[in-house]
């Protein structure tokens, strides 16, 4: 099974955009080793995106004609 992480950034590694907005650290989600979605201005917010990649690569394990109860 794939492995997901909550990945940070901090300082000058910040993308510009979201430096010039006044933030100083950010999150992205990475599977694998390959960042997948991000970059989010909370903590919370990459937690809930990791949420939704495992519940999604869960599915993608099972199969797309396995029954469900």
């Amino acid at each position: 099974m794939s492995h997901v992480d909550v990945m940070s950034l901090v300082g000058s590694a910040v993308p510009e955009s979201l430096r010039t907005e006044g933030h100083m650290a950010c999150w992205f989600v990475v599977v694998d080793g390959v960042k997948r979605s991000g970059p989010f201005i909370s903590r919370e917010a990459a937690g809930a995106s990791k949420a939704i990649w495992l519940l999604e690569l869960a599915r993608r394990q099972r199969g797309p004609h396995r029954l469900v109860a």
